[in-house]
């Protein structure tokens, strides 16, 4: 029988209401199985505390039952499997895969951040707990994740990138508009100076990654999808100021001279990688540089076409590099590159997450493979691997529970049947 738990939005009403702060609550979640990520193994009973939003013990497989807390919660979920909090490191949740191109214009400039609420409940609820938003105007991620964070919505871990740095014309800079209209926007940058001036100026106001666009990309307009856009000492300015203000760097990279000019400037992780080279691949390897693929979404935007507004050369460019970086996804992993999992959510809608899970075992990975770039290897992509990534001692208490067993059929991922976030089960 599950125990109904406070939701945080309430404990939080409470608190500024004048309530004494309570003293540390525990919650002891148990169910009949759970995915061990680091040994690739499923255990059967595990009894997890958690604390305070963070584990404090674990045990299962028949191990000696940690000590609980005489007035602890709990949370019995069943028969199912657990698995560690997902983590996806590439989404938009200012956008929305239903409304492009041109129709976006139809809608205010707060509207964006009003539907932002809608997609993060979305996506915690689809099992996904903390997330990297690799991009959003006026700041609106870093007000969403400070909501979340205070209790007042529901939705995952954010990490922060506020804009994301382009060149001018570039993927990052808007295109759709004649000279009538012009507008710089923030992110543009034009010069090295500029560019490391940009990173302090995010990091100024809560950016907790840095993302920019080395190449053109399919949703800009009027440049090539491959070409470089940013200079790699640009690109090396923005690298260094970042990892100097300890934030890591995210690169936009379609076209293998912009992939390996990135991965030679210090950029952390490569997103898309659609036409990356052999060489561009050794170079990671070498710079222990991760890939981060949305090979999912082109199913949906092939499936759509300009229905959503996309535009004609839009969908010619996913045409052309859709195929392409399936192909480079599987060589990459065959040739043993750091992978993570990367959706970009919102190109496609918002919850729909999990369903690149059996797209990346259709092109090469395991089922474990697949899940560890949701949770380990994303964890440490991030520089976070201390608090999620894992079911483990000092992590938070972040936990996914589905039917029957993730190692033999990925695709259970997309059908939670509970997700818990900090020892919380969300409703």
């Amino acid at each position: 029988m599950r125990l109904t738990v406070l939701p945080r939005v309430a404990a939080a009403a409470i608190a500024l209401a004048g309530a004494a702060p309570a003293s540390a609550e525990s919650v002891v979640v148990t169910a009949a199985r759970m995915l061990d990520v680091d040994k690739g193994a499923i255990v059967s009973d595990p009894v997890i505390v958690v604390t305070d939003g963070r584990i404090a013990a674990v045990a299962a497989g028949g191990a000696s039952r940690p000590a609980i807390p005489a007035d602890a919660r709990r949370l019995d979920l069943g028969d199912v499997t657990l698995v560690p909090g997902l983590i996806d490191m590439h989404v938009h949740l200012t956008s929305l895969a239903e409304i492009g191109g041109y129709q976006t214009l139809k809608y205010t400039d707060s509207f964006w951040g009003a539907v932002s609420v809608a997609n993060a409940a979305k996506t915690l609820r689809a099992g996904f707990t903390t997330v990297r938003n690799v991009g959003a105007a006026d700041f609106q991620d870093i007000g969403l994740k400070e909501a979340i964070d205070g209790g007042w919505v529901i939705g995952p871990r954010i990490v922060p990138a506020g804009y994301a740095i382009g060149a001018t014309g570039g993927h990052c800079d808007d295109n759709a508009l004649p000279p009538s209209y012009d507008k710089k926007l923030p992110s543009v940058v034009n010069s090295p100076e500029e560019a490391r001036a940009k990173v302090r100026w995010l990091h100024k106001y809560g950016a907790e990654v840095i993302k920019i666009c080395a190449t053109g990309g399919v949703f800009s307009l009027g440049d090539s999808v491959g070409g470089q856009q940013l200079s790699e000492e640009e690109m090396r300015a923005i690298a260094d100021e970042a990892h100097m203000l300890h934030l890591k760097v995210a690169a936009h990279a379609h076209g293998d001279e912009g992939i390996k000019a990135a991965i030679r400037a210090g950029i952390d992780t490569i997103e898309h990688v659609s036409l990356a080279s052999d060489e561009a691949m050794k170079l990671a390897i070498e710079h222990k540089t991760w890939f981060d693929m949305d090979i999912y979404n082109d199913d949906y935007i092939l499936a759509t076409g300009t229905k959503n507004g996309t535009e004609q050369e839009s969908l010619d460019k996913e045409k052309a590099i859709g195929l392409k970086q399936r192909q480079t996804f599987q060589r990459a992993f065959r040739m043993g590159v750091a992978m993570t999992f990367g959706t970009d959510a919102g190109v496609y809608p918002h919850g729909d997450n999990a369903r690149q899970f059996a797209k990346m075992v259709q092109w090469g990975m395991t089922p474990l493979d697949a899940i560890r770039a949701a949770t380990t290897s994303a964890a440490r992509a991030l520089g976070r691997e201390a608090d999620v990534g894992t079911i483990a001692v000092g992590r938070y208490g972040d936990m996914v529970a589905v039917r029957g067993d993730p190692l033999r059929d990925v695709s259970v991922l997309e059908h939670p049947v509970a997700v818990v976030k900090d020892g919380v089960e969300v409703k």
